[in-house]
């Protein structure tokens, strides 16, 4: 009896070395990436440039498999559900904050994920087409309150980073503007250009080319400095707007469980891959602005931080998914 007992002790001090070898070992094979976007957007773009430096570093390959798809909760309910090993991850942002709050039905919400790295804060410009006699953020203010219900402001996906800083802005301001929806951003910019919207918050990058060219007026940006392609737009804390200037980042999340060591290598990893040049040329392309490193602690610090902000607004500005 006593060889038995002792036979299974040793049972359990060998499993419990094993498990500690292969987190101490991790990654030892191909991790998996559930995007909830299509390939070829801004996110499949960052996350690539980032993962791909990331594999290169520990040897590893990093697989990314676009599953969008009910405004992306396919993918988040799919890791949600994955074995909390390190080995499947997913994209983080707003949206996982938002859509349990606007969406009946979701399965999820930012409590079933840790996250494992910020990869890049995402700026918005503020336009107008340019029949709107405003020059600055103050002017166009001013001269939506001298106009009520004169001018729309377009919607290019309910509960995205882009709809949750124009409630944020709308708000703040007490504006009252009509809020035309579309399908994604490049319809809603088309529609602004042609002046039948005449107002957004566009991803910098959609939209520099037609500032360039006099066919838009950017007015502010949402962001932590200006952007070096835009260097005489001011950003909303520059202009006297600071609780306008929320900026959405973009990151990496596993699930819940994933172990704390594990957790702590891939933040490591990631911090990593960030300070490669090469890395950071290729996020600043998409006029993205790279995140400093953090620790997870920090990580899980901004979470709750973004959560209570998105949280507020999506209840202040009743937004849901009709």
């Amino acid at each position: 009896m006593r060889r038995f007992i002792i036979g299974l002790m040793m049972l359990a001090a060998v499993g419990t070395l094993s498990g500690a070898q292969a987190q101490s070992e991790f990654p030892n094979k191909a991790i998996q990436i559930i995007l909830p976007y299509p390939a070829g957007g801004i996110v499949d773009n960052i996350t690539r440039v980032v993962t791909n430096k990331l594999a290169t570093i520990w040897k590893h390959p990093i697989v990314i498999e676009p599953k969008p798809g009910a405004n992306g909760n396919i993918a988040w309910d799919q890791v949600m559900r994955a074995k909390p090993d390190g080995y499947t991850w997913s994209f983080y942002g707003p949206a996982v904050i938002a859509n349990s709050r606007i969406q009946d039905g979701v399965t999820f919400s930012e409590k079933n994920f840790v996250a494992i790295g910020g990869m890049v804060w995402v700026p918005w410009v503020l336009v107008v087409h340019p029949s709107v006699p405003a020059n600055t953020v103050k002017e166009f203010v001013d001269y939506v309150r001298a106009n009520p219900g004169k001018l729309n402001v377009a919607n290019g996906g309910t509960g995205s980073s882009g709809h949750l800083n124009t409630a944020i802005f709308l708000n703040a301001t007490k504006l009252q503007m009509e809020e035309i929806q579309y399908r994604g951003q490049p319809p809603a910019i088309i529609d602004l250009v042609a002046g039948r919207v005449q107002f957004a918050l566009a991803s910098p990058s959609l939209v520099v080319q037609y500032i360039q060219s006099g066919q838009l007026k950017a007015l502010g940006v949402v962001a932590r400095n200006r952007l070096p392609q835009l260097p005489n737009v001011p950003t909303m804390s520059e202009v006297g707007y600071p609780e306008t200037n929320v900026v959405a980042w973009y990151g990496l999340c596993a699930p819940k469980d994933t172990p704390a060591d594990i957790v702590e290598k891939i933040v490591s990893g990631v911090n990593e891959a960030l300070k490669d040049p090469t890395v950071r040329t290729a996020l600043e392309s998409q006029m993205t602005q790279v995140m400093e490193p953090m620790t997870p602690a920090q990580l899980q610090a901004l979470v709750a931080s973004d959560t209570e902000k998105y949280a507020k607004i999506i209840k202040d500005a009743n937004i849901k998914v009709q």
